[in-house]
């Protein structure tokens, strides 16, 4: 069966052209669209699609306010907001995020074939990786404490921990997070639950977003976790108690300088199609803490992150993982679990407690 897609969009140039790009997707059904909130929920309730694509500023019924009654109307559809890259409209997607967007993407600011290409693409691909996520998953067993038992069976394939029995002696430095799709939403509730944790080591993320997003995103984490975040900026000095976030459409990574840690940012070849990539950044953190670097791996599709994470290990460093049942999209974390090279495959809301633990003991 194709999966199932309905267009919300007061454009319908815009409804056309998403449209055509779609369906020349033989596994894309175009089933309703609408040109307003209201109009859409009586589709959604009678299509019951598997995605549906809400544009943010509409009349009579914008997404925002749509988003709850289509949800109601399909509670099991996936919505991917749509929006151009304004401060306001960047705020308005991560809110959709917040009450149960699974997504957002950023409209292209320009019309030229080469930039609706890559639009196009990415809603292809993003399509792709929310409908998969609503398939059946095998149950799934996990590790969740340092002692627990070191194989995890996911989706019925057995998996190796690594050392999670072995107390962490060496003080953690430093905690790199990344994540994608489901990000924010993930990175809420991981930084919500951190309270007044870390007040002693930086923390580092990086969610593939692009510009504007990532600026709000730092906003919403900043009251989120009640911590000083903000976008990291070059030739910045990492302090203690700070989270920066990779600035859409840069890759952020950190170099050693006499007794400074300095950021830097750049616009170097995307890494497994992503600028801002995991991988830069988590290289570049393991060749500075080394033993003390703890990376966390949260939702998100592709495997970016997988090849930094590699070397976190190798350079002694402890990867955790998020676990298929709490993920929107089980792409990167499935990547570095499959690898074994995780300490703990943990449920989202177990992962800052499970921090707490592991860094306070490694600090005694």
């Amino acid at each position: 069966m194709p999966i199932q897609v309905m267009l919300v969009d007061d454009s319908s140039i815009v409804r056309e052209l998403i449209k055509r790009a779609l369906t020349a997707d033989t596994g894309i059904e175009i089933v309703a669209t609408a040109f307003n909130g209201a109009v859409a929920i009586p589709l959604a309730k009678k299509h019951q699609p598997d995605i549906i694509i809400l544009d943010v500023e509409m009349p009579e019924m914008d997404g925002i306010t749509a988003l709850p009654k289509l949800l109601e109307a399909a509670p099991n559809a996936k919505v991917i907001m749509a929006s151009t890259l304004t401060m306001r409209n960047a705020g308005i997607s991560l809110q959709a995020l917040e009450l149960g967007a699974s997504d957002c993407i950023a409209k292209p600011t320009a019309r030229g074939p080469e930039e609706l290409e890559i639009f196009y693409g990415e809603l292809r691909k993003t399509i792709s990786a929310l409908a998969g996520s609503k398939k059946p998953q095998a149950s799934s067993f996990v590790a969740a404490s340092p002692s627990a038992a070191a194989i995890v069976k996911v989706a019925s394939k057995p998996v190796k921990l690594l050392s999670p029995d072995a107390p962490v002696t060496v003080p953690v430095k430093a905690l790199a997070i990344a994540s994608s799709t489901g990000g924010p939403q993930a990175l809420m509730t991981v930084f919500g639950g951190f309270k007044d944790q870390f007040k002693h080591i930086p923390i580092f993320v990086t969610q593939h977003m692009p510009p504007t997003f990532t600026t709000i995103l730092a906003e919403h984490i900043s009251k989120a976790g009640n911590r000083s975040v903000h976008e990291g900026k070059e030739g910045e000095i990492v302090q203690p108690g700070q989270t920066y976030v990779a600035p859409g459409n840069f890759h952020m990574v950190v170099e050693k300088r006499a007794d400074a840690v300095i950021i830097h940012t750049n616009q170097d070849a995307p890494e497994n199609f992503c600028r801002p990539a995991a991988d830069p950044m988590l290289r570049s953190l393991s060749a500075v803490y080394g033993t003390g670097l703890l990376a966390v791996v949260l939702t998100g599709m592709g495997s970016d992150g997988l090849e930094g994470a590699k070397i976190v290990v190798q350079k002694g460093g402890h990867v955790i993982a998020q676990n298929e049942a709490t993920c929107v999209v089980w792409g990167m974390p499935r990547a570095v679990t499959e690898q074994g090279i995780c300490r703990a495959v943990l449920p989202l809301t177990e992962i800052a407690p499970y921090l707490i633990r592991m860094i306070s003991h490694a600090h005694k």
